[in-house]
């Protein structure tokens, strides 16, 4: 046979072949259509838009073929009913806050903020350099549910108070909007936690059922209006130095996918984690000028006040790990990265940012 032929003739073949199977196989590869349920409001396009950002990077790497549609707090199920939905297999995946599911074990609340802990620089060194992501992900196996980290707010503000706080006694009889770990704190201060939501907030600290409210800073607290109803603006919120927030995907949905989509979904997670911080590092000065602008009084709050939550909140990490084996587990680990970290942080990081804050620009 003629070699040249017999090439020309098998290339044929090949390409015949190539023709007829190769869409064969993309007819038999299903698009994914899963859905995502926010913690989140709408209104709130930071924290609820981190979602957006993922799962529209989720559907451009894909090229379409991996679709998550993204629904508000209330849409699919209540805001705190996702780690249910999630673990349940109601949903595929759900965007919120760890520490909100405080209640069903503390150890949550270590994947997002606890106080005194980790700011987001140090929170994303413990999570992926760390042992944050591996410990949390065992943790997370007893509910079905394999965590991606997926967006920042960095360190928060201290809140709205009607009026000054100057020392700890200023604290007792405080009924302040605050919960979780730095609500079991704050009791032992005296202060009486009140749990209400974001979009209640306003009304509560104008008709006086609240004297204070923590929520998240400038861009999110200017645009609820707090404000209007009260004018001194505390900071740093000693309980919220980085929360993160995190993509929750059930177990079950995630082994079924392939190793191309599992990257897909790691790589989406890692894109909004970036851009939720970075969009808030854009926004809070300009909104912080415009509060001051509206009369807000910015203070620091004392460190006699933060002394004595650090005090407490020692007590409560000691507390927990003496009976909770889970919680530990993970803070042991968490701690000791914090107090190496921080040492490192005090040197060139705070040297840095303090001269720079010392001269005027």
């Amino acid at each position: 046979m003629d070699r040249r032929k017999f090439v020309a003739g098998t290339g044929g073949i090949a390409g015949i072949l190539a023709a007829s199977t190769a869409p064969a196989v993309l007819a038999q590869t299903p698009n994914i259509r899963w859905r995502l349920a926010s913690s989140f409001p709408k209104s709130l396009d930071t924290l609820f838009g981190a979602a957006e950002t993922f799962t529209r990077k989720v559907n451009e790497m894909s090229g379409g073929k991996f679709v998550i549609s993204t629904h508000a707090a209330g849409e699919l199920m209540p805001a705190f009913g996702v780690v249910d939905g999630v673990q349940q297999g109601a949903v595929e995946c759900a965007h919120t806050a760890s520490y909100y599911f405080y209640g069903k074990d503390p150890t949550f609340a270590i994947d997002c903020s606890i106080p005194f802990g980790l700011n987001a620089r140090q929170m994303n060194a413990w999570m992926y350099e760390g042992n944050g992501l591996k410990l949390m992900r065992e943790f997370y196996n007893n509910y079905n549910i394999v965590n991606f980290p997926c967006g920042n707010t960095g360190v928060q503000m201290g809140g709205w108070y009607k009026k000054e706080i100057k020392t700890v006694a200023d604290m007792k009889g405080l009924k302040m909007r605050i919960s979780n770990l730095a609500g079991e704190v704050m009791t032992r201060m005296g202060v009486i936690p009140q749990s209400i939501p974001g979009g209640e907030i306003y009304q509560a600290l104008e008709k006086g059922t609240i004297d204070a409210a923590e929520w998240v800073g400038p861009y999110d607290d200017l645009k609820l209006g707090f404000y209007k109803v009260a004018k001194n603006y505390y900071f740093p919120a000693w309980w919220e130095g980085g929360p993160q927030l995190s993509i929750y995907v059930n177990s079950k949905a995630y082994a079924g996918l392939s190793a191309d989509n599992k990257a897909i979904l790691e790589c989406a997670a890692s894109h909004a984690h970036i851009d939720m911080l970075a969009k808030y590092d854009a926004r809070n000065p300009i909104a912080l000028k415009e509060l001051v602008a509206n009369g807000v009084k910015l203070n620091r709050i004392p460190k006699a006040i933060m002394d004595e939550a650090y005090k407490h909140t020692e007590d409560v990490y000691a507390e927990l790990s003496a009976k909770n084996p889970q919680w530990k587990k993970v803070y042991a680990d968490y701690s000791n990265f914090r107090k190496e970290t921080t040492q490192w942080f005090k040197f060139a990081e705070a040297g840095y940012d303090n001269y720079m804050q010392s001269i005027k620009l």
